[in-house]
């Protein structure tokens, strides 16, 4: 298996198939983290972390327990236990060592677990079909490659709109457009900019 697939698996997850963007999933802490650019970049890391390791794991899984038990229809059901126990250790993780942090992130935090994002992109690695194409180990490994772009590009999102916020809250905007309006305006405005990035790949 060459280089390409890998970086074609990044670039499309990260670019073209952007979870927030193009697929609309992880919209709420998209919108609730993204006031400060502190804040984004530490729930960025946190997805990072937990978005990885459950696609590493829940692919595993699937795989190697769940097909060949026969049991595939319980697989939202183990994943979202998967991502409930990353997003556990990243908590206590975070608490112990950035109490900042923590408070800046708030309820979004636990809110990781109902993060679809993280759903959405383990759920998609198996739908993808990576096993039929490359064989279950290899195929392991471009799954975990496009959730790492997948996690890439959430974090380069939630970093250029909270950027943008910083910005806006110090912008003369009319009333009537202050918060939330504005933001929502932003993010079309953004996700018709990764429109534009569709023929990429």
């Amino acid at each position: 298996m060459s280089l390409e697939v890998f970086f074609v698996a990044i670039i499309s997850s990260m670019l073209i198939n952007n979870v927030v963007l193009m697929r609309f999933l992880g919209v709420c802490p998209f919108l609730g983290v993204s006031k400060k650019t502190e804040s984004a970049i530490g729930m960025s890391a946190a997805v990072m972390f937990v978005m990885v390791v459950a696609s590493f794991v829940t692919y595993l899984l699937y795989y190697y327990v769940l097909e060949p038990v026969g049991i595939t229809y319980i697989s939202t059901i183990a994943f979202i236990l998967i991502i409930a126990s990353l997003v556990q250790l990243v908590e206590m993780f975070i608490k112990k060592f950035s109490k900042k942090l923590y408070k800046g992130l708030g309820i979004y935090l636990p809110l990781i677990v109902t993060n679809c994002a993280i759903l959405g992109v383990a759920e998609g690695n198996i739908a993808q079909g990576y096993a039929t194409d490359y064989g279950v180990l290899s195929g392991l490994w471009v799954a975990t490659t496009s959730a790492f772009g997948a996690a890439l590009g959430f974090g380069l999102v939630m970093f250029l709109f909270s950027a943008i916020r910083e910005r806006l809250d110090h912008t003369d905007v009319p009333p009537a457009w202050k918060g939330l309006p504005v933001s929502l305006v932003t993010a079309g405005i953004m996700a018709m900019a990764f429109l534009g990035l569709g023929g990429m790949v």
